[in-house]
């Protein structure tokens, strides 16, 4: 607008020194309108300064605005962090508590589970001797797996639960199978019929031999008498057989002395 006033201005000067014949001379004309475009050159640099400086003015207040929009967003988010520092503190001591607390836990279940695992053995050592082969194999994996570091202590306990859970569900279960019958190199294969806990009784292959195990005795019995018995067990325990009273030994009551 200044530069345009100006141009405005230096016109009608011109007009006005032509219209004039005191001032008609050329040498004064062009004189006075080199003076006037000087003037003209020096007020259009200094517009073009003021419009720069306008400009930085606006820029550096656009990044002001930025800069005091940044710190507030700042100051508030340095304002929630300072309220949460003491729940985090307090977070800090539960957990710091509960790392006590399964640390003693540990102390206390794994003595408790070398336990459970020494008299699940123990159990299996004097209880009537099924499955001997596959009972022992699981006890021997159980010790090997509390020496493993990789294992939890919650997996160690859920495996020994489950292994007591497996032993209890043989006492209410009817079973066949085959297997050997002794412990020796000259063992012989035969056919198991486990009824519960209550009786375990064997028929060699050709049928020729038939006997149980005396819980008494802790040793094996030739009884052929159950020849009948067991064949009739041994297809009801196959589900070949309607369900029906099974025949098996039991040991007579014994006196208990006070």
């Amino acid at each position: 607008m200044m530069l345009q006033r100006s141009i405005f201005l230096l016109a009608a000067f011109a007009l006005s020194v032509v219209a004039s014949p005191a001032l008609a001379s050329p040498e004064k004309v062009r004189a006075i309108v080199g003076e006037e475009t000087k003037a003209l050159n020096e007020a259009s640099a200094s517009q073009e300064r003021i419009d720069r400086l306008d400009d930085d003015t606006q820029k550096l207040l656009s990044e002001y605005r930025q800069v005091t929009s940044e710190t507030e967003s700042l100051k508030t988010y340095n304002d929630q962090l300072a309220a949460q520092i003491p729940s985090q503190a307090q977070e800090l001591a539960s957990i710091d508590k509960q790392l006590q607390d399964i640390e003693t836990t540990q102390r206390e279940v794994l003595p408790m589970m070398g336990r459970m695992l020494e008299t699940l053995e123990r159990f299996v050592q004097l209880d009537v001797p099924f499955l001997g082969e596959e009972r022992h194999k699981r006890i021997a994996n159980l010790k090997e797996m509390m020496d493993r570091a990789d294992v939890t202590i919650s997996e160690k306990y859920r495996r020994i639960v489950e292994a007591y859970q497996i032993e209890m569900e043989y006492g209410r279960t009817l079973e066949a199978y085959e297997g050997k019958l002794g412990d020796t190199e000259d063992a012989r294969a035969v056919q198991f019929v486990r009824v519960g806990r209550i009786a375990l009784l064997y028929q060699t292959l050709d049928r020729k031999e038939t006997g149980y195990w005396d819980a008494g005795k802790k040793d094996w019995v030739i009884d052929d008498s159950y020849q009948h018995a067991f064949t009739h067990n041994l297809e009801v325990a196959k589900k070949m057989g309607a369900p029906d009273l099974l025949t098996v030994p039991v040991p007579a009551p014994q006196e208990v002395k006070p």
